[in-house]
């Protein structure tokens, strides 16, 4: 069995003495572990830090083996490590793609959405209200995605100004009622006409936080949210 792709490193770990293993996030094959042998030298280790960009090649005898990587730098994001912002940013993206993509399933639309946010965060660009986007979307190709258009219980799409932490769709103040301080807060970032303080940056994250952690993780993965989701979260909501 064999592939040529391009990928992006979201994770690595050492193998014996001079190896290691890479799980890549690719837009064929998804997220994908292989052995890199020789990884573990100074010169390989370099250009197979998570954020790397590379051209590769997957070779095993069976399609279910883990099989090897042959790795070529194809662009290495320098500047994700050179910014502790951004690095916590990177952290948090390739956790989360670790912690709930199925191994070998392509999901080509979190793929792209994930290399144009990493492109943001290594340009230093106003890259968090497109991670909230991004979470967004992962919540979506998880089967978890909210409905923002219109709300639950009128059914209107004037004055969305909440967010149920049941179902994930969308109230109105009206539709609200005396169930209000039950609901999630929906910013005008997210399309919401609710009160909020600041950008709303703190209000979707907290919209998103939630359903990662009370259905992807509960539900779907069993195990509780990457530590570095949080500590990207303590960073972005203090500054």
């Amino acid at each position: 069995m064999e592939w040529q792709a391009e990928g992006t490193v979201i994770a690595r770990r050492p193998h014996g003495e001079t190896a290691v293993i890479i799980d890549v996030l690719t837009l064929e094959h998804g997220r994908h572990a292989g052995v890199v042998p020789g990884g573990a030298s100074q010169k390989r280790a370099a250009m197979l830090q998570p954020g790397a960009r590379l051209s590769l090649r997957w070779r095993a005898r069976q399609a279910d083996q883990l099989g090897s990587f042959t790795a070529e730098p194809l662009r290495m994001r320098a500047g994700l490590m050179a910014d502790p912002a951004a690095l916590a940013g990177l952290n948090a993206v390739c956790a989360l793609l670790v912690f709930v993509l199925p191994e070998r399933d392509p999901h080509p639309r979190l793929v792209a959405r994930t290399e144009a946010l990493l492109d943001l965060i290594e340009a230093g660009a106003d890259w968090p209200p497109a991670y909230l986007d991004w979470e967004m979307l992962l919540l979506d190709e998880m089967g978890f995605g909210l409905d923002l258009s219109a709300c639950a219980v009128t059914g209107g799409t004037e004055g969305l100004a909440y967010v149920s932490p049941k179902s994930g769709r969308a109230v109105s103040r009206a539709g609200a009622g005396d169930w209000a301080d039950r609901l999630l807060p929906l910013p005008g970032l997210m399309g919401g006409a609710g009160d909020n303080r600041g950008n709303g940056l703190a209000e979707g994250l907290a919209i998103t936080g939630h359903f990662l952690e009370h259905r992807v993780a509960a539900e779907l993965v069993g195990r509780m949210l990457p530590a570095a989701r949080g500590r990207l979260m303590r960073r972005l909501l203090r500054s």
